[in-house]
C-alpha cells in the first residue's frame, strides 16, 4: 500500500513535535527517520508483503514508524497491547500471525510462527496487495472477536485535512480510537502525547508537563477521576476538550465534569471495531445526545436499534459469523431514543435486564446509584430469577468500608423515590478491584 501522501506531510511538517513518549520529545523528522530505518529492519528480517505480522508495544516511536513500514509493506497488522499477555497465544493463533515483530529496550526484534493462513478472508485481502490491521473486540460480554479491515479504505479519510490539538494517545495502541487519533494527528501535523500509564497520576501529570489540549478518554475513566479529585492536583489549563465514547455516559458523571472543569469543552464520540470512529456532532456541550454519521456512512433505526453502513466497514470476523445483512447493514446492537436527527444512545440490548416483561436499562439504575455519597463506582447487571426471569444486581466499589447489609438497606431507601420498584436492585455485592478492563470500560460478564 502506498501511504507515500502521508509521508509526504509528514515531511512539510520536519521540525514539529509529532510524538513525545515518557521524556523523549521525537520531531516529524526523526519519525520519518524510524519510519525509513524500519522499512530496512523488515528487509533483513524477511517479512513479505502480504505476511500477517503482529506488533507488540504501545505508542514509542519505534512502534508508530514499524506500523508505517508495515503498511508500505503491504502487510496485515495485528496490533498486541501488553496488557493482553495472558491471551497473546490464542490472539496470535485466531489471526493466523506468521511473524512477531517486538522491542527490547527499543532494539527492533522479529520472529517467525509455524503458522499457515487459511482463512478466507485473510487470502482475499492479501490477494488485493492492500495493507490490512486485525483487532479484537473487548470481550467485555463474551470472547473477543478477530476484526479484519482494509487498511487501504480505513487510511482513506486521513487524506481530508483537519484541525488537530496536542492530543494524548488515552485509548490503547490495539484500539480502533487509539488508531484513529494516531493516525489523525500525524496526518495533520499534530502532536502525540503518550503517558506512562493510564492510570489518573500519570495521565494529569502529562496533561500538566506536556500542554495536552485534547483527551479522548471514556466515562469509566472520567468518573474515576472525579471520584479520587487527582485532576486538583494538576495544572490541566491546557486541556480544551475532552472526547468521551466506548460505553454509555452517567448523566451525573457528565454533570460532574462540566462542573469540574468548566472551560472544556465535553464532545461524545461514536465508533465501533467493526465500523471505524464515525463522525459525531453533540447537541451541546452537556448533552448525551449525538448525531451519527459523516461521508460514507448511512444509519437508520429498526425497533429502537441503531443500523450503520459504512464504506470503511470491516471485512469481517475471522472467528464468528458474518453479522452484515443482504444490503450491507449492521446492527449495532445498541438501542436508542431519537430527537430529530440526534440520538440517545440507552445501552446494549444484550444488557438489558427483563424484569417480568418489564425493561430495565442498566445505565439508568447506575446513574442514580452513582449520586449515592457512599459509592465510587457500580455495574448493575441481570441476575436469574425462576419467578421474573431476571432481577436487578449491582457490584459496587465504596469509599469506606461498609457493611453489606447496611448498604444493600442504604440502595434500597435512596432508590425508593427515584427508579420504579422493580428497577430497584435486588442482589448487592460490594467489590474492592476496579470495575472496568485495562481499556477504562466497565467489564459486565
Amino acid at each position: 500500500m502506498s501511504i507515500q501522501w502521508l509521508v509526504e506531510r509528514m515531511r512539510t511538517y520536519a521540525d514539529r513535535e509529532a510524538l513525545i513518549y515518557g521524556e523523549q520529545i521525537i520531531t516529524y523528522r526523526m519519525l520519518l527517520e524510524e519510519y525509513h530505518t524500519n522499512q530496512q529492519c523488515l528487509k533483513n528480517a524477511q517479512i513479505k508483503s502480504g505476511e500477517i505480522v503482529a506488533i507488540e508495544g504501545d505508542y514509542s516511536p519505534e512502534v508508530v514508524g514499524t506500523v508505517l513500514a508495515l503498511i508500505t509493506n503491504g502487510n496485515i497488522i495485528v496490533p498486541i497491547s501488553r496488557n493482553v499477555q495472558h491471551l497473546k497465544s490464542n490472539l496470535l493463533a485466531i489471526a493466523e500471525v506468521q511473524k512477531c515483530i517486538d522491542f527490547n529496550e527499543n532494539f527492533f526484534r522479529a520472529y517467525s510462527l509455524e503458522q499457515s493462513v487459511n482463512h478466507e478472508l485473510l487470502n482475499d485481502l492479501i490477494a488485493t496487495s492492500h495493507a490490512g490491521l486485525v483487532l479484537f473486540s473487548s470481550g467485555s460480554t463474551g470472547k473477543p472477536k478477530a476484526i479484519l479491515h482494509d487498511l487501504d479504505k480505513l487510511l482513506e479519510k486521513f487524506k481530508t485535512n483537519r484541525d488537530t490539538m496536542r492530543t494524548m494517545t488515552f485509548l490503547l495502541f490495539d484500539h480502533i480510537g487509539g488508531l484513529n487519533t494516531l493516525f489523525h494527528t500525524l496526518a495533520n501535523g499534530g502532536t502525540i502525547i503518550c503517558p506512562k500509564s493510564r492510570n489518573q497520576h500519570d495521565v494529569c501529570a502529562a496533561i500538566e508537563s506536556f500542554k495536552v489540549e485534547l483527551l479522548p478518554t471514556t466515562p469509566s475513566f472520567l468518573n474515576l477521576l472525579l471520584m479520587t479529585k487527582k485532576y486538583k492536583d494538576y495544572d490541566l489549563s491546557s486541556l480544551k476538550m475532552i472526547t468521551y465514547g466506548t460505553e454509555v455516559m452517567p448523566e451525573s458523571t457528565l454533570r460532574r465534569i462540566l462542573d469540574s472543569m468548566p472551560n472544556v469543552e465535553l464532545r461524545q464520540t461514536y465508533g465501533l471495531s467493526e465500523l471505524g470512529i464515525l463522525r459525531a456532532k453533540s447537541q451541546n456541550r452537556g448533552s448525551l445526545w449525538v448525531s451519527v454519521g459523516g461521508e460514507g456512512v448511512e444509519t437508520k433505526i429498526v425497533d429502537n436499534l441503531l443500523y450503520i453502513k459504512s464504506e470503511t466497514a470491516m471485512k469481517g470476523y475471522l472467528n464468528a459469523q458474518d453479522p452484515f445483512d443482504k444490503q450491507g447493514w449492521f446492527n449495532t446492537e445498541d438501542e436508542v431514543v431519537t430527537d430529530g436527527k440526534f440520538i440517545r444512545i440507552i445501552g446494549r440490548r444484550s444488557e438489558i435486564i427483563n424484569v417480568g416483561g418489564r425493561k430495565v436499562y442498566p445505565a439508568e439504575v447506575e446513574e442514580v446509584l452513582l449520586q449515592m455519597p457512599e459509592i465510587r463506582d457500580v455495574i448493575v447487571k441481570g441476575q436469574p430469577n425462576p419467578w421474573l426471569g431476571q432481577v436487578v444486581a449491582v457490584i459496587a466499589n465504596v469509599h469506606e468500608p461498609l457493611d453489606l447489609m447496611e448498604l444493600k438497606q442504604r440502595i434500597r431507601l435512596f432508590c425508593e423515590n427515584k427508579l420504579e420498584s422493580f428497577q430497584i436492585p435486588v442482589y448487592v455485592s460490594i467489590q474492592d478491584i476496579e470495575l472496568f478492563s485495562d481499556r477504562f470500560k466497565k467489564i459486565r460478564k
